[in-house]
């Protein structure tokens, strides 16, 4: 019965708290409707996730987001410094790609939304086989090195999380 109620209950406590965080107040009201969002989205758009996402360590999860939250810290400085101090004649914009190693969508997502919030870098295509990603790096004189980090950093605790 609570999985047909909750066919998705990690997305249910997700739209929860993001409705809770957008409301910027906690009354009985607010919660009401947000579980009423949390509900009834889920339920609604239950037919287009055939399957459940599979994480197989989820508290991983957490240190993945510490470490997002830290990356996206540092790119913010680096790429104030890029603005300030550099012209458009010094930056080094490169387009990248990275093989993947990992299959799941879910993960290939996380990484592309990833990569795309660190400030300096863009998902920009995913192949058609989906087995590499197209990134635009703003300022970098080490491609290969932004390759390398990206799927140091990223995509081996993505493959860890999902796969």
């Amino acid at each position: 019965m609570i999985a047909r109620l909750l066919p998705h209950p990690v997305l249910t406590a997700t739209l929860v708290l993001v409705w809770l965080m957008l409301l910027n107040s906690l009354s009985l009201g607010g919660l009401l409707l947000g579980l009423i969002l949390g509900v009834t989205v889920p339920l609604l758009t239950a037919a287009f996730w055939p399957e459940r996402p599979r994480i197989r360590h989820p508290l991983k999860i957490i240190a993945y987001v510490l470490l997002v939250l830290w990356d996206i810290f540092v790119a913010n400085i680096q790429i104030a410094y890029v603005v300030v101090f550099k012209t458009n004649k010094q930056l080094r914009s490169h387009f990248i790609t990275i093989p993947l190693e990992i299959y799941s969508p879910e993960a290939i997502t996380m990484l592309a939304g990833t990569i795309t919030m660190t400030p300096g870098t863009v998902s920009s295509d995913l192949s058609a086989d989906g087995r590499s990603l197209l990134v635009h790096c703003l300022d970098t004189d080490d491609p290969q090195g932004q390759v390398d980090g990206i799927k140091a950093r990223y995509e081996a605790r993505l493959k860890e999380i999902f796969e």
